[in-house]
């Protein structure tokens, strides 16, 4: 394929991809929106009134960049593995694999449908955690990339469980055991400085822990891990799972019946 139809076919599945986010926006926006009013009024508001500051900063600011990049992470990872397999049950991946579309495509195009629906939702939360506390954005650049890195990593992830998924309930088994433990342990309500060892040793090897750092950095300027380093971690993990997403593609793993 040329590039001009590579492009037409990118176009199409991202398109694809937001009418049905913005169709269903009951679904796809109004929960995470609604959960994370209630993040905000009971730990901001109630809880963080008796904590403090941390890092120089109000408790309901310091977990504003935290429960922001949370809903992206999640809602990145669920809109892909749900969409993915949605296009497995109906069949209609078998006919893009028959397509002469490139892999690369295919999932670029789901994934950049998942890191928008991640992105929307995020400037959602962004704006209710405004109506709570004020906040001024000290690395633009920074935030920007690390929202974009992060709902990359975990729109890739998403897309690799929705290959491997052979009914709906294997695409909820990740998030539930895997995916919200390691988030409520990224560092997302505490700084990692709190803990003793070998707990905080333990945490730095939650991925989770430097997007939510990288994010911190960028909005509040203050990160318990290099920033650097995160987004390292972060590339990397973008260029593993891009590589396993795109071999099982080619050897139509869970895909070909």
């Amino acid at each position: 394929m040329s590039a001009a139809e590579n492009a037409v076919a990118l176009g199409t599945i991202v398109r694809r991809e937001l009418v049905r986010i913005l169709r269903i926006w009951s679904q796809t926006l109004l929960p995470p929106a609604i959960t994370m009013t209630l993040y905000f009024v009971i730990f901001g508001k109630l809880i963080g009134s008796r904590i403090g500051q941390m890092h120089g900063f109000t408790y309901m600011q310091y977990i504003v960049p935290g429960l922001v990049m949370m809903s992206i992470i999640t809602n990145s990872y669920g809109n892909i593995s749900s969409s993915f397999f949605g296009a497995k049950f109906s069949r209609a991946v078998e006919e893009m694999l028959v397509s002469p579309m490139p892999n690369w495509v295919m999932l670029l195009g789901y994934v950049l449908g998942a890191v928008a629906r991640g992105v929307i939702v995020g400037a959602v939360v962004l704006l209710i955690a405004l109506l709570f506390t004020s906040l001024h954005v000290a690395h633009p650049l920074i935030t920007i990339a690390s929202v974009v890195l992060g709902a990359a990593v975990f729109s890739l992830a998403g897309f690799v469980n929705a290959v491997f998924a052979k009914k709906f309930d294997d695409i909820a088994l990740v998030p539930t055991f895997v995916l919200t433990p390691l988030t409520y342990l990224g560092g997302v309500f505490y700084s990692v400085d709190l803990l003793g060892e070998p707990w905080r040793s333990l945490t730095l090897i939650n991925p989770i822990l430097y997007m939510v750092n990288a994010f911190r950095f960028g909005v509040l300027g203050v990160s318990d891990v290099g920033v650097g380093t995160a987004f390292v971690v972060m590339l990397a993990f973008v260029a593993g799972l891009s590589a396993v997403a795109l071999h099982l593609l080619k050897r139509g793993t869970g895909l070909r019946s």
